[in-house]
């Protein structure tokens, strides 16, 4: 007998509304269930022993063989074989033609939707606002996305002449500050991808001298009279996932009064992510 039957014999029929309250009602009973019963509840070790294969992975920038992998990890080829095979097909590994295994364009991007959601989204709004109230200018957070830079926090200076730019934006690798940063600082692996792809890269001398002073500045990237310098930001594994920048006018681009507090407000965001993994 369907649930409205029943509802309707014992004298009342559900509304839509008090069908929506019950389902509603029933998801935080299950929700709470699942809370309780957290600490019995086992993880599936196949899930743990597949992931722990990325871990594998990414302590190698040039990938690694079949044979490699097997021994890092104790297991016969087989097995290590049918756990990569399951990442392939999740889209999390791939095969190059040298025949070694490394991680996907798909583990970056996810990697960038975690510093967006959990480390650098709103944790780093009240270091980002400190820059903002110590320069007046405007500040931004970018990460990789698609092999372009992409803006995922942003606060604005209380200027009335900014550079608009919104949370979502891209930029180019070769004329923005930011784009010069990830290059500069990129691993050999996401390097070797950015090469192969259709975009423009910076040159050569140019990266070399963004990696001896440590910042990057581009004029005339976003508009005309509009200048960016950025710095990289590191994670636990030594590694740049991010810029912070700030952006002015011409008119208000003093770099030895912006260059400091960004460097600073840098190295309090890199603390983070290493803490982060603490």
């Amino acid at each position: 007998m369907s649930s409205k039957r029943a509802a309707a014999r014992n004298g009342f029929r559900l509304t839509q509304k008090q069908g929506r309250d019950k389902i509603s009602d029933m998801d935080i009973e299950y929700s709470n269930r699942i809370q309780q019963e957290k600490a019995g509840v086992r993880p599936l070790s196949t899930a743990l022993k597949t992931m722990a294969v990325l871990d594998v992975l990414a302590s190698d920038r040039r990938g690694m063989r079949l044979a490699e992998i097997a021994n890092a990890m104790k297991l016969s080829r087989p097995t290590a074989y049918q756990r990569l095979l399951t990442l392939i097909e999740a889209g999390w590994v791939e095969l190059d033609d040298a025949g070694r295994y490394r991680l996907s364009l798909h583990a970056c991007r996810i990697s960038a939707a975690a510093l967006e959601q959990a480390s650098l989204g709103q944790r780093v709004v009240p270091i980002m606002e400190r820059l903002v109230e110590e320069t007046h200018e405007t500040a931004s957070i970018s990460v990789l996305d698609g092999g372009v830079p992409c803006i995922i926090q942003r606060v604005e200076s209380e200027n009335v002449l900014r550079a608009e730019q919104k949370i979502g934006t891209t930029m180019s690798l070769e004329g923005s500050a930011s784009g010069r940063i990830l290059v500069a600082y990129a691993d050999d692996l996401t390097l070797e991808r950015l090469s192969n792809g259709t975009r423009e890269l910076p040159p050569q001398d140019v990266l070399a001298e963004v990696r001896e002073k440590g910042y990057a500045i581009s004029t005339g990237y976003t508009m005309v009279g509009v200048r960016a310098v950025a710095a990289p930001v590191f994670d636990y594994l030594g590694k740049c996932p991010a810029t912070v920048s700030l952006v002015a006018p011409d008119s208000r681009f003093h770099l030895d009064k912006l260059l400091d507090p960004l460097l600073r407000t840098a190295g309090e965001i890199t603390q983070l992510l290493k803490g982060k993994q603490d």
